[in-house]
């Protein structure tokens, strides 16, 4: 009796501990699932706007294209998180320069910059094919409502160049190595003329033709020709080193154009008119982001920055350096020009008389040599 009992006990005390167990596990605690992360979707980035840029030459030549290439690096430094830029060199003048525009045009460019006169009408003929697409052009006149144009006036450090030639030439015959007679560079003769006979009434400026843009060995053989014949200075309008380098190796002085070419050259370059074409290629580009570019006809001075001249070489002496500099105040401010009166032209007729200043259309299609000029304005 008492062990039936027991073994009675024994089988409740096995169950409470069974159930008890079964218990426990139904309490177990039971993680709660969790929150739902939010998905961030991140923005696609802006696609950046083309830009262009047309080249008559390579930036190794050092001169004209390389001071808009270095334009071009400095726009997109300046404006590299929303633009990309595009360039395409050696591009001749004519059909071809039609087609080099068409073809950046179709590869997505929204900014194109052609930076040669004879690309005006190739790009006025593209503008008028893609009116939703910007087109400015160097040096030329054409405008639409998509395209503008757009210079500086060169003419004023050219001046200022030909104060130093003028003032430390002993031979009193200058050398001047030029491209094309078309006004550019029949106006960029005549202020260098003025400077110099600014200075020194006896000297004289000797032009030879050379009827291209960039031909380092046309542009060496006119430099060698000139200094032949007694020059003592070479300047030029011309895209390479070639005219300076031949002055050097003569042992004779040059005036640079388009860059510092003292830097390529040596101490024998005294200065160089030259631009700063980044100035110009940020404001036009940002304008366009902003939305607010509208077509027009750009010409900036010195006082713009968009022109200026290079340092002195060491062999111009402080009194020179002076004349400069006070000339060049007066084209900053505003109160003088390059073209200016009294201004007789190369017959000794008077032009621009005294306290008058020849209009900018008058300058833009000048063909005309100054008094001190000698040499002819052939037929384009």
């Amino acid at each position: 009796m008492h062990k039936n009992k027991l073994l009675v006990l024994s089988a409740l005390l096995i169950v409470a501990i069974l159930l008890g167990a079964c218990g426990q596990k139904e309490e177990a605690v039971v993680e709660e699932p969790a929150a739902e992360e939010a998905v961030v979707e991140e923005a696609a980035p802006a696609e950046k706007i083309k830009v262009a840029f047309i080249y008559i030459g390579q930036p190794g030549d050092l001169g004209y294209t390389y001071e808009h290439e270095r334009g071009r690096l400095m726009l997109q430094e300046a404006l590299g998180d929303q633009i990309e830029t595009i360039t395409v060199p050696d591009v001749p003048e004519g059909a071809d320069a039609e087609k080099a525009i068409r073809d950046v045009v179709e590869a997505g460019a929204k900014i194109v910059f052609t930076t040669s006169y004879g690309y005006m009408d190739p790009t006025a003929t593209v503008a008028a094919e893609y009116p939703d697409v910007i087109f400015e052009h160097c040096s030329g006149y054409l405008t639409a409502e998509n395209m503008a144009n757009y210079f500086g006036r060169i003419e004023q450090p050219r001046y200022l160049s030909g104060i130093v030639a003028g003032s430390m030439t002993e031979a009193n015959f200058i050398g001047y190595v030029a491209a094309f007679p078309i006004p550019e560079v029949v106006r960029g003769i005549n202020s260098f003329t003025l400077g110099v006979k600014s200075v020194n009434p006896d000297a004289t400026v000797h032009v030879v033709w050379t009827n291209t843009w960039y031909d380092p060995v046309i542009e060496r053989e006119a430099a060698v020709a000139l200094l032949d014949e007694g020059a003592d200075i070479i300047a030029q309008h011309q895209d390479t080193t070639e005219p300076q380098k031949a002055a050097q190796e003569a042992g004779m002085m040059s005036i640079g154009y388009d860059s510092d070419m003292a830097q390529f050259v040596g101490d024998s370059v005294l200065t160089s008119p030259m631009w700063n074409w980044g100035v110009y290629y940020i404001s036009t580009v940002q304008a366009v982001l902003d939305g607010t570019w509208v077509s027009h006809s750009y010409w900036g001075g010195m006082a713009d920055n968009v022109v200026m001249l290079a340092d002195f070489s060491p062999l111009v002496p402080d009194e020179v350096k002076a004349l400069v500099e006070t000339q060049k105040a007066a084209f900053i401010d505003g109160s003088d020009d390059a073209f200016c009166g009294p201004v007789y032209n190369q017959a000794g007729e008077l032009v621009v008389a005294e306290g008058e200043c020849l209009s900018d259309a008058d300058q833009l299609s000048m063909n005309w040599f100054v008094e001190g000029v000698v040499g002819t304005i052939p037929a384009e």
